[in-house]
């Protein structure tokens, strides 16, 4: 059976049950770190956290690629990607859990290509729907009814930013008149890079902050940051019954 793969983000830590680290050598240099390897729910499961520990890489400086490898040469098929949020769909408030479907990627110099110098191709591949249906079931499924402070939400699209900063109140305008319900950082390339490995993926995305000029002035960051703090055992809860579910490879 495949393992599944977990990228964590600002809001989780390495599960307790997995002890076993593994560094591997990618033909993209280093990857964040090493992979943390264990048994969850009977299911192998493989988790990378996305901006290293101790946190020293800011989400457009992530060697997406050579994490997106790392976790398929470790046995990954399938993965989960953590990615907390900031709202604007009027509709969300922090403390919401998101599962999108969706994404527009606004980021620009990053790597989207699996391409070396000398193996260059064209790389085509349909990317309609950038997540996996059957895990984003399976993350709806296993986090229906564990927000106490808030609501799960089927869908939304993810507006991927560059950073560090957070935007002004003017790009989420931007944003919002594009489409977009939540914006973030990180799924851009990751996603891409999933899919171009052959690889499931679907995210699930807790929502911390109101975006620029959606909520009552700025964005507080020691807000932010506390409620990150506070979403990880529930999120540790939701990975757990996602991994109980998750019985079969369901790459795109």
């Amino acid at each position: 059976m495949s393992a599944i793969g977990i990228i964590g983000g600002s809001g989780l830590a390495r599960p307790p049950e997995l002890e076993m680290s593994v560094d591997l050598a990618t033909p993209y240099g280093e990857a964040s770190g090493p992979a943390h390897q264990g048994i969850i729910a009977g299911r192998e499961v493989i988790f990378l956290p996305r901006h290293g520990t101790p946190r020293r890489f800011a989400p457009h400086s992530v060697n997406y690629r050579a994490n997106l490898w790392m976790l398929k040469a470790c046995g990954a098929r399938d993965i989960i990607a953590l990615s907390c949020v900031g709202a604007i769909n009027p509709r969300l408030r922090p403390g919401d859990l998101v599962v999108p479907d969706q994404l527009i990627d606004y980021t620009y110099g990053r790597l989207h290509s699996l391409d070396l110098e000398d193996d260059a191709h064209t790389g085509h591949f349909d990317f309609s729907e950038p997540f996996t249906s059957v895990l984003r079931d399976t993350l709806l499924a296993s986090a229906d009814g564990s927000s106490s402070s808030g609501r799960l939400v089927d869908a939304g699209c993810y507006g991927v930013t560059q950073g560090p900063r957070f935007e002004t109140a003017a790009e989420i305008r931007r944003l919002a008149q594009d489409g977009c319900d939540i914006v973030g950082m990180t799924l851009m390339p990751e996603a891409s890079l999933a899919r171009a490995l052959g690889l499931g993926y679907a995210a699930l995305c807790p929502v911390v902050n109101m975006a620029a000029g959606c909520g009552d002035g700025a964005v507080e960051i020691d807000a932010l940051l506390a409620l990150m703090v506070e979403f990880e055992p529930e999120l540790l809860a939701v990975m757990r019954r996602a991994c109980e579910t998750l019985t079969t490879n369901t790459k795109a």
